[in-house]
């Protein structure tokens, strides 16, 4: 963290000279103390988080495509309606372990179009869609097996 945040105000400064070079290294250096004593910030930690990176990445990459194809689905189901159109309130039990994790996968739901987590308890969210094939395989679906990855 200290390298990535001497970098950072590196970077950001846009100067390079003796004094600077010194205030930065000693600016940073406090702000990682600081953030090892309130936060328990630690190298190991942050090793932790530097290999979990590419793993949210590959999150951040199957939420976009998802968020693409429901939105490619409700755009067909609003321009060419083939029935009518069946809402439906959806409870989900998922088996992640952290309320990040349930927190992560219900910001995820609710931001692909057609759907909306509406209640979290515990392991069982509550989804309003607007048709429950829309949640076919969420309990085991890929966004699941991939937050359970990043819990590990």
């Amino acid at each position: 963290m200290y390298l990535l945040l001497f970098g950072l105000w590196f970077l950001l400064n846009g100067r390079f000279t003796f004094e600077l070079l010194c205030f930065g290294l000693g600016l940073t250096g406090l702000l990682a103390l600081v953030m090892n004593a309130l936060f328990g910030y630690t190298p190991r930690k942050e090793l932790r988080l530097w290999r979990k990176l590419p793993l949210a990445l590959a999150y951040l990459a199957v939420l976009f495509w998802e968020i693409c194809k429901a939105a490619l689905g409700v755009l067909l189901r609003i321009l060419f309606p083939r029935g009518r159109i069946h809402p439906a309130l959806v409870r989900i039990r998922v088996d992640l372990r952290s309320e990040l994790a349930r927190y992560i996968l219900a910001n995820s739901i609710t931001l692909t179009p057609g759907t909306i987590c509406v209640e979290t308890q515990g392991d069982v969210l509550t989804v309003h869609c607007l048709d429950a094939a829309m949640l076919e395989n969420t309990e085991n679906g890929v966004f699941v097996r991939l937050l359970r990855r990043l819990e590990a």
